[in-house]
């Protein structure tokens, strides 16, 4: 289709210069986060020097509004406000053990949704394979949907990196697509669709593989002493612990900056006027107000909450989000500085295809989300892009869910630990790694999340 609009030398050298990108980015996965960042200078430099494109713009107002995101998170987690959350998860889990495989992933999913990140589950996982091995119940039921749902809540947080990129993108562009959502419109329809897929996902769990007591694989193993030792050893639990007043008191900040910013993105009139780019007076950009409150809520805790703020930078929180930034960063230049470029050819060429097929958006959404391994990363990279070639902003947010396709392989940081916590073993990566335990529930989770995000997309927005 580029041939009508394009010589052949041009098309040659988009489908070269696509490649290096593809390359860059399946060879940045192998070395992590912040790998992923460094090769793209790779790329980017290539782009740039070799065939001469323009340098395109890096995200910056999306990078500093996830720096305060995380710097506020960070903060919160030292102070011990995460503790207490998860005291408060687990007490939850608790009340009907046998009810864990509906009740983990909720709980992990909702975590998340109060953090802005997946990352804070781990200490989830030995207290979930506790309370099933106690039950009888197979750990993989539970264990395996809980990890996928924490990472479908970032498309339900408010505060995530992802739910504030794809915020920022369509404000963005809003003179190009005509339309512009806020945080609570987007929430309005994500939230819904995420918590249905994780919940259909739960159900689909419940009868998945065998019960302990009649597999016969791990009765098998249970003859060995020393497995046996290591899978009814005594139990993982926050419960009994005692944190202090500043840890409660920093989780109550927390929370309080998230319905602060919520409301202010829910009503245009809250927020102060500023010059906008024509020097009219307009609402300040959320950008400006989440980058602003979750700096005061990060302050406020540090200044009431005994935080030692030079361990702030140390904490599990800080380092997976700075990696997040600094992937977010690299990749999101070396994309639009190819998209930019040939923008006109892509409209030209696909815009039919996309308004035809808008499900052609979430498949290449959800396939750069595993390539990449990041939600927000795969937003900045292809909704830009989704939105120039005339794909509808409702349909962007409908299909929001698609942005978390890296269970595809289990290679990501938070289904490798929970194959690490199940010391049964039946939570595991198959024969041939792509039949693992989190590849269906996964599935579950994006279909049935596309499926009822479009739909609520259509009549609410």
């Amino acid at each position: 289709m580029f041939a009508a609009v394009l010589d052949p030398a041009s098309v040659v050298g988009i489908i070269v210069q696509s490649l290096v990108v593809l390359g860059c980015l399946l060879l940045g996965t192998r070395y992590g986060g912040m790998g992923l960042g460094l090769i793209s200078g790779i790329g980017l430099t290539i782009l740039v020097f070799l065939f001469g494109l323009v340098p395109g713009e890096p995200p910056v107002s999306v990078i500093l509004t996830i720096v305060a995101v995380i710097g506020c998170a960070a903060t919160l987690q030292r102070a011990g406000g995460l503790d207490v959350m998860m005291q408060y998860a687990e007490k939850f889990l608790r009340k009907k053990p046998e009810l864990i495989t509906i009740f983990a992933p909720l709980a992990t999913w909702f975590l998340t949704v109060l953090c802005g990140t997946g990352h804070v589950v781990y200490t989830m996982f030995p207290i979930i394979e506790d309370i099933a091995v106690k039950k009888g119940i197979r750990p993989e039921r539970p264990m395996a949907v809980a990890s996928t749902a924490s990472q479908m809540g970032i498309t339900a947080s408010p505060v995530s990196v992802a739910t504030v990129s794809l915020a920022s993108i369509l404000a963005e562009n809003a003179g190009i697509t005509h339309t512009s959502y806020s945080i609570p419109q987007i929430l309005m329809v994500a939230i819904p669709a995420s918590l249905s897929g994780v919940l259909i996902a739960a159900l689909w769990s419940l009868r998945r593989g065998k019960d302990l007591d009649k597999d016969p694989v791990f009765q098998e193993k249970l003859k060995d002493p020393e497995f046996k030792k290591t899978v009814y050893a005594k139990s993982e639990t926050l419960l009994g612990k005692t944190f202090p007043k500043q840890a409660h008191l920093s989780m109550w900040i927390f929370f309080g900056a998230i319905a602060f910013v919520t409301l202010l993105g829910a009503s245009d009139a809250l927020r102060p006027a500023v010059p906008g780019k024509n020097g009219e007076l307009a609402p300040m950009s959320m950008n400006l107000v989440i980058q602003m409150i979750m700096l005061l809520a990060g302050a406020i805790i540090l200044l009431t909450c005994k935080v030692e703020g030079n361990k702030i930078a140390s904490t599990q929180v800080f380092k997976a989000g700075m990696t997040a930034v600094f992937s977010v960063f690299g990749v999101a230049w070396m994309a639009d500085t190819f998209f930019q470029t040939h923008i006109d050819a892509l409209e030209t060429g696909l815009s039919g295809v996309v308004q035809q097929a808008p499900w052609a958006y979430a498949l290449v959404l959800f396939v750069v989300s595993k390539l990449v391994n990041s939600q927000a990363a795969a937003l900045v990279a292809i909704a830009p892009v989704g939105l120039a070639l005339g794909v509808d902003p409702k349909v962007i947010v409908g299909f929001y869910g698609a942005a978390y396709g890296y269970f595809i392989l289990p290679t990501y940081p938070s289904d490798l630990a929970c194959i690490g916590f199940d010391n049964t073993g039946t939570t595991r990566i198959g024969k041939y790694i792509i039949n693992h335990s989190f590849l269906i529930p996964g599935l579950i989770c994006v279909s049935v999340s596309c499926l009822v995000g479009s739909g609520l997309a259509q009549v609410l927005l």
